[in-house]
Formats: C-alpha cells, structure tokens, sequence
C-alpha cells in the first residue's frame, strides 16, 4: 500500500473516496461537486490531501488543513476529513493514512495536529487513541452555524 500527497491529478482519484466520506455524514453522494472542492483546495494550496493506493485502486484519504496555534507560537494541522473505502477497512489502510500525516507534520514543523469526531464514532476514537491521539480535557471546542 502506497500513501502520496495528492496534487490535481489524483483529484478523479480522490472525489468518490470525497463523495463518500460526505454520504456518511448525510450529505448527498456527489462526485462532481467533491471534485470540484478538492480541486479548488489543492489549487490554492490550502489543503494537504494524503492518497492511499492499494495497487491502482484508491482506498483512503485524509484532508488536512494547515492552521496555527496562537499560544504556542507554532503550526499545527488540523486533520478535518478521513475516510477509508468499506471493502478496505481492517486492512491497515488508516494506520498507514495517520502515519503519514503525522510525519508530513513533523517535516512541516507543526506541534500538533488535532482532530474532531463524533461522540458516537467510538471505532474511530479507539484508533485515534491507538495513534496517541488525546482527548482534550483542557478546553470545549464550540461551533456557531451560520447557515
């Protein structure tokens, strides 16, 4: 298994794995439209997408955002999507998509990356914590929706 840092060609790639990363979270399947937003971050450069091929077939990704922490000083990335084909899961697909981020952020200078999931998305927690992951028990992060 091979995990790349995406670039616009590894867009038709991404978007279904996009697509259905956005389904789980009932949004609506749309490959065009998850195309186009991973294109338009990856033109501006505003997004790190990690590509995990299992021989020509894309099984995974993550998107990230580079962000930076005010109190100490530093960036981190913020890893906002993550996603691994249903027929890929148990395989090590994740393992190897979070070990790639965090050594692109190591090389990047960040101290951190963070993350959210849902409260009720306890496989994804019990890998994040195998990862070194910690909850943050310091501060509640809030969310204030403007549409």
């Amino acid at each position: 298994m091979d995990v790349i840092r995406a670039g616009i060609d590894d867009v038709d790639a991404a978007a279904p794995l996009f697509a259905s990363y956005r389904e789980f979270y009932d949004r609506p399947f749309d490959i065009g439209a998850s195309a186009a937003f991973l294109t338009a971050r990856l033109e501006r450069d505003e997004s790190v997408v990690l590509l995990a091929h299992d021989g020509d077939r894309a099984v995974g990704f993550v998107q990230i955002y580079p962000a930076f922490s005010s109190t100490a000083l530093e960036p981190i990335w913020i890893l906002n999507d993550l996603y691994v084909d249903a027929e890929a899961r148990g395989g090590g697909v994740v393992d190897r998509l979070l070990e790639a981020a965090a050594e692109l952020a190591r090389e990047a200078g960040c101290v951190a990356i963070e993350l959210a999931t849902q409260h009720t998305n306890h496989r994804a927690q019990a890998v994040y914590d195998r990862h070194g992951f910690v909850v943050d028990e310091e501060f509640r992060h809030y969310e204030k929706p403007l549409r």
